[in-house]
């Protein structure tokens, strides 16, 4: 029932490009360009949780928190749009992107705020409205995101606060659009509408009645996440000699490369997850495989960025792209840009530089937090 915020909405609407939006603006009111926020020490969360205005006026408060984008994402650019997306046709959920200070507010604590904004068992929408595009979700940036995140769904479930089971989906982060200008910090531009709709949407009647007074179950919540640990042991070069195969260890510490067509994971098409040989770090996704027709595994893309390192290789006449992993530091192959998709990346990996661990094993193997990425 999104025709709720139309209303009034044409008085108020300042005739705008839907393609020439800014991010959005800060709380002292500058801007602040993407190069910026690269450079700067702020990291990046991302949240749907039904109306964008109201998520991003109550994730605003929280101090830490520098700046909140409304905007969409789920699926492409060309329908990022109020209206398309109000429509439920296009895929795209609702969303916030919150930039904040990791030493004044910690990812843990935006979960736990985010938690005590929505309803996690509505699979419908959230509250009045209705619809996909107005569903939960926490869209995960990298490794230690995702472990969070699955562990504070399994403390809010675990807790007994619902009656219902926890819907909130857990999915990997991929493209964030923003919304138009006018939806960016709503309620400071249009107070009075925004107050109206919120008293109707039902939001605040459901805050109340199932969050207020269990501060204990979400100080638990947060205390149990930042307990987690994420740690890849990288044992010692006299282990590693003695673990792996010989191929294994020339191709992860010597930087050789296997044979074409000759290797153990070039034509495997089972579901689950690629980690380093070494380490276990997860690095790919049986998702992003495909056949490259070179007779190594290629994948379009990483399964966490932040596992993988791309440096120049000068061992050729040509120069190329070496990949290794972060923690264990292996050769793992090298990238190019005749990949399919949009990103146009080819990850041609090793099989000796992988271990794979097939989707039902996930849980048994230390990696449920992947669980959701094969859950359809």
């Amino acid at each position: 029932m999104y025709y709720m915020k139309f209303v009034y909405l044409f008085l108020i609407i300042v005739v705008m490009s839907v393609g020439a939006v800014v991010l959005g603006s800060s709380k002292d009111g500058m801007t602040m360009s993407d190069k910026e926020i690269i450079e700067s020490k702020y990291e990046v969360a991302t949240f749907a949780g039904g109306c964008f205005w109201c998520l991003e006026a109550d994730l605003a408060k929280i101090p830490g928190v520098e700046r909140v984008v409304s905007g969409y994402t789920g699926a492409e650019a060309a329908t990022a749009n109020y209206a398309a997306v109000s429509s439920g046709t296009t895929g795209h959920r609702e969303a916030v992107q919150v930039y904040f200070d990791p030493e004044k507010v910690t990812y843990e604590q935006l979960l736990s705020a985010f938690w005590t904004h929505i309803d996690p068992t509505d699979s419908g929408g959230s509250f009045v409205d209705r619809g996909r595009q107005y569903t939960s979700a926490i869209f995960v940036h990298n490794v230690r995101q995702r472990e969070l995140a699955v562990l504070s769904k399994e403390q809010i479930a675990a807790s007994g606060s619902f009656a219902r089971p926890v819907v909130t989906e857990i999915l990997t982060y991929e493209e964030f659009y923003p919304a138009e200008e006018y939806h960016q910090d709503y309620a400071e531009k249009n107070p009075e509408h925004y107050q109206r709709y919120r008293c109707a949407s039902g939001r605040d009647s459901f805050i109340a009645a199932n969050w207020r007074g269990k501060d204990d179950i979400l100080d638990e919540v947060v205390q149990s996440v930042e307990a987690a640990e994420v740690e890849y042991v990288v044992p010692s070069e006299a282990e590693l000699k003695q673990r792996l195969t010989p191929l294994q260890y020339s191709v992860v510490r010597e930087n050789s490369t296997e044979m074409p067509f000759d290797n153990k994971y070039w034509d495997n098409k089972e579901e689950g997850i690629y980690v380093d040989i070494v380490s276990g770090e997860p690095l790919f996704s049986s998702q992003d495989k495909f056949d490259s027709g070179t007779g190594w595994p290629s994948f379009s893309k990483p399964l966490d960025s932040v596992n993988i390192i791309e440096k120049v290789d000068n061992t050729l006449a040509l120069p190329r792209v070496e990949v290794r992993s972060e923690t264990a530091d292996s050769h793992l192959g090298h990238v190019f840009n005749d990949g399919p998709g949009v990103s146009g990346k080819r990850y041609c990996i090793n099989s000796a530089s992988l271990r794979f661990i097939s989707r039902d094993r996930l849980e048994s193997e230390g990696y449920g937090a992947y669980k959701s990425l094969f859950e359809k």
